[in-house]
């Protein structure tokens, strides 16, 4: 039988007492990051083998852990941190078992993604999670210039060193839109930053990004596919103008308004 258990994301207290008791019962675990699992193993007293599973051995040891399940031992798969599954190579060692008609039990448990977007306080009922963000210039452009019409709570993984262009890179893509980063969620430094878009972006380029974020974001408005046409935008532009604003500040107010990028708005406005 293939367990798959979810260990903490950051408070080892959120362990479910199943998890407990299927780690002390499995004949071998199967850990992403054998380090961080010794450590979760040894704080509540569980002696276990534990074999490296990862991203880059997982085809090797992938067939070495397949040939014991079908041998009828019993392995628990974990990965550094919440459900194995997401965003890690454990879905290919579960896609493989149920190819082979191999026994496989989920449990519940941890799931930075889910924690994150109940806290975010935007809308839950319905959602989409969308992994890492690209960490190549062109390809997070296409990327997030793809999900700009998606009008389900979006959420994403980041790392710290990315994270500031991430979030620059969605205000281009999507406009401005209410959203809630989340850092090092459950751990001691634990925090939440709810707000718009744009009032994020310039907190995380006056301090260090630190910790591992979850990044929600509201899904496309009813209200912004009423989004104005080129003639259109050029009158709303000038009789911003008329009133005094420059043409940088009548393209941020415009792209608040119809929740497109300024440039777009700046671009648009010099067609007229």
């Amino acid at each position: 039988m293939l367990y798959i258990v979810p260990t903490p994301i950051g408070n080892l207290e959120d362990i479910t007492l199943r998890a407990l008791r299927i780690l002390q019962e499995a004949d071998l675990i199967a850990a992403e990051d054998t380090r961080k699992t010794l450590t979760l193993l040894n704080h509540f007293e569980i002696k276990k083998p534990l074999i490296s599973y990862y991203e880059h051995n997982k085809r090797s040891k992938g067939e070495v852990l397949l040939a014991k399940l079908r041998e009828g031992k019993n392995i628990a798969l974990v990965s550094d941190a919440g459900s194995p599954g997401i965003c890690d190579p454990g879905a290919d060692l579960i896609k493989e078992a149920l190819a082979e008609g191999l026994e496989i039990t989920v449990l519940p448990g941890a799931c930075a993604a889910t924690t994150a977007l109940i806290a975010s306080g935007l809308d839950a009922t319905k959602f989409v999670f969308e992994g890492f963000i690209p960490r190549e210039r062109s390809p997070r452009k296409k990327f997030l210039k793809e999900l700009a019409a998606e009008s389900r709570t979006m959420i994403f993984y980041e790392t710290p060193h990315r994270i500031t262009e991430s979030l620059k890179a969605a205000y281009e893509a999507f406009g401005e839109r209410q959203i809630a980063l989340c850092r090092e969620l459950t751990k001691k430094f634990e925090e939440i930053n709810r707000g718009a878009l744009s009032e994020i972006i310039a907190e995380y380029e006056a301090r260090e990004p630190k910790g591992e974020f979850v990044l929600i974001v509201e899904g496309r408005s009813a209200e912004e596919d009423t989004a104005p046409d080129a003639e259109m935008l050029v009158q709303e532009m000038q009789q911003l103008m008329a009133e005094g604003n420059s043409r940088k500040q009548a393209s941020k107010l415009l792209a608040e308004k119809y929740g497109i990028s300024a440039k777009d708005a700046y671009d648009m406005s010099l067609k007229g």
